[in-house]
């Protein structure tokens, strides 16, 4: 068993933990029970004033959406070319699965920043579990990130904001590891 598939404690859990390349993963992709504990699990995140200030949309008809992210861009971008209109169905229609996760802020005593926290923290705990199934994640944002109208498809629109769009599914060829930062250029101590 490789380092990658030692999942026997939480700390190789957390140690292992790598995205995948969304345009490499191969099906399966979790099925409807392994996606509610991934799910549930990516849900147990800090939450101040228990808000819930995130929430997900699991995107089944790939290809609607596809067809509707594209007609977003285009009337956006008129002059794209072919090339990137086929970026753009390849983006909706990559990977087994796909996880939208809505930064959705409540009125509240909480600032608002600690509530994205929040949500970034839930994004994290889903790539985690995603992990723990034996599955590969691959959070991403780009363009549609950010366009009202992509988020306004999910039923969303300001203050909420696309957190990411986590694709799962499986390994198709080894993940090859990238630079991690040096512990002491990162680490200071107080007072120093």
């Amino acid at each position: 068993m490789d380092a990658f598939n030692d999942r026997s404690t939480p700390a190789t859990l957390l140690a292992t933990r790598r995205s995948g390349k969304a345009r490499d993963m191969i099906a399966p992709g979790p099925d409807a029970e392994q996606l509610a504990a991934i799910l549930a699990a990516a849900a147990r995140v800090p939450d101040h004033g228990k808000l819930f200030p995130w929430r997900f949309v699991v995107v089944e008809n790939r290809a609607a959406f596809a067809e509707r992210l594209l007609a977003i861009y285009r009337a956006g971008k008129p002059e794209a070319g072919r090339l990137e209109l086929e970026a753009v169905v390849q983006f909706a229609t990559q990977a087994p699965c796909l996880v939208v996760v809505i930064a959705s802020p409540k009125p509240s005593h909480i600032p608002q920043w600690e509530q994205e926290l929040s949500a970034g923290a839930l994004c994290q705990n889903l790539c985690l579990a995603a992990h723990a199934h034996d599955f590969v994640a691959n959070w991403l944002t780009g363009w549609a990130a950010f366009d009202p109208q992509v988020l306004a498809l999910f039923g969303g629109a300001a203050p909420e904001r696309i957190a990411g769009f986590f694709f799962i599914g499986r390994q198709a060829k080894p993940l090859e590891e990238r630079p991690r930062p040096d512990l002491a250029a990162i680490t200071s101590r107080w007072p120093g």
